[in-house]
């Protein structure tokens, strides 16, 4: 981050420009029990070498994927990503260029977001996608948005399933607009399809569900989609991209709207961010969508070019008339999904698929065999699952005890819920080895004994 130094006549010239006469009068309208009022206590001065030092031995405090097992998901997950995807994305003409303000010159940007909208219509089974959005929370809240200015509608039903983090984003995107919220509860780690019967009705605008859910597992989503059709409502999806290439895509069991995190694809955990939301829909929903959407044309000699087709936001026409007026195409994340993709191919990804499946199914077989613990649920998952402990022994303790063992156990599912203040939500993706999770076992086998 650049310093721009301001001398005390800089600062003044500026302040004369806005009208005040001192940066006290500036912020006049911060209640003063606000205002630190005390005296900086700055360390002394450092060198750039001291301070490189100290800041890297900060960053060295940090436990992260490289030095410990990672067992951590709940929508961050640590995929191996090819080294070609930093290569390529790394490369000056990606690296540096922002979003397509004047789109048409920038040809290579628009030909990577159109692929980058191929294949995630592909992974979905939708008619569109468009060009991402911010992440998964912010796609879920935009397609909120969208069912209820399409239905005409104010209510919304959401699985108590999904991700939490997702919940608290819808909520605040409804704050203000007249939206009702409300959570359809669970039984047995999936939708609770009677409690969703006894409270859709013809002021329903959408049922939002996550597939595979929070907890990991499959929820019912042909009668979920049967219901809120015969209701009249749009059904939603949140779903993990990985998981597309092993289960059935979303357009095929009736989503009209699909959203998901594609960090996933390509893109490292970074502690949080920057990710790209995917977000893909029926064709009569394409004026509703968010975002930009890229499309594929023709000059007038015959040779393709690439333009933005819909860009449905209030940089570019009336702010009335915008979908969205908080969302943008993450460019950089989305390149490095369109990489991932392309390399991975047809065999890959499924590949992938299978190897989380089927170590997660290790890993909790193995796990379920140890006193003190069990599996929570009994229906199926994808790469995740949720574990209960005995009521005796302490999430927390245990999580912070497997992590001086250099392992991530898992999330404590105690602010979750209060019905599963015991458990823990455990992640194996297919860089997990035999080796990593047969140490994952013994390391809790010791620590419940």
């Amino acid at each position: 981050m650049g310093f721009i130094p301001n001398t005390d006549a800089d600062q003044q010239q500026m302040l004369n420009k806005i009208g005040v006469r001192s940066f006290a009068e500036l912020i006049g309208n911060i209640p003063g029990e606000l205002l630190f009022k005390g005296e900086l206590k700055l360390p002394v001065p450092l060198s750039e070498m001291e301070v490189l030092k100290h800041l890297n031995d900060l960053a060295g405090q940090n436990a992260n994927c490289e030095d410990h097992i990672c067992f951590l998901g709940g929508g961050a997950y640590d995929h191996f990503i090819p080294a070609a995807v930093k290569h390529i994305i790394s490369r000056s003409e990606f690296y540096t260029a922002y979003t397509p303000y004047q789109p048409e010159v920038s040809q290579g940007t628009l030909q990577a977001i159109y692929e980058f909208q191929t294949m995630i219509c592909e992974l979905t089974g939708m008619d569109v996608a468009n060009a991402s959005v911010y992440d998964g929370g912010s796609a879920l809240a935009e397609a909120m948005l969208l069912a209820c200015g399409f239905t005409g509608r104010k209510e919304i039903l959401i699985a108590a399933t999904i991700n939490p983090s997702y919940l608290q984003v819808i909520k605040t995107y409804s704050h203000g607009r007249g939206i009702v919220i409300r959570t359809i509860d669970w039984q047995n780690g999936a939708m609770d399809l009677q409690d969703l019967e006894k409270h859709i009705s013809d002021q329903t605008a959408a049922v939002i569900v996550q597939y595979p859910n929070y907890f990991g597992y499959l929820e019912e989503v042909d009668t979920i989609a049967q219901l809120t059709h015969k209701n009249g409502a749009l059904f939603i999806t949140s779903n993990d991209p990985i998981s597309l290439a092993l289960l059935e895509p979303p357009g095929v069991y009736g989503a009209d709207i699909v959203t998901g995190e594609g960090q996933v694809l390509g893109n490292p955990i970074s502690f949080g961010g920057p990710y790209l939301g995917l977000f893909a829909a029926k064709k009569d929903l394409i004026r509703y969508m968010p975002g930009r959407i890229v499309g594929q044309t023709e000059d007038k000699n015959g040779k393709t070019g690439y333009v933005l087709t819909l860009q449905t936001r209030e940089q570019h026409i009336r702010r009335e008339k915008a979908t969205s007026n908080i969302c943008t195409n993450q460019g950089l994340n989305a390149l490095a999904a369109t990489v991932y993709m392309s390399l991975m191919g047809k065999n890959g990804l499924p590949a992938v698929a299978h190897l989380c499946l089927q170590k997660s199914h290790y890993l909790a077989q193995r796990l379920s065999a140890l006193k003190g613990l069990k599996l929570k649920f009994d229906r199926p998952w994808f790469k995740e699952f949720v574990v209960e402990l005995e009521s005796k022994y302490s999430v927390n303790n245990i999580i912070n005890k497997m992590l001086e063992k250099k392992v991530f156990a898992g999330i404590s599912l105690q602010e979750t819920d209060k019905r599963l203040g015991n458990c823990i939500l455990v992640t194996v993706t297919e860089k997990r080895t035999k080796e990593e999770m047969d140490y994952y076992i013994k390391s809790m086998q010791e620590l419940l004994q």
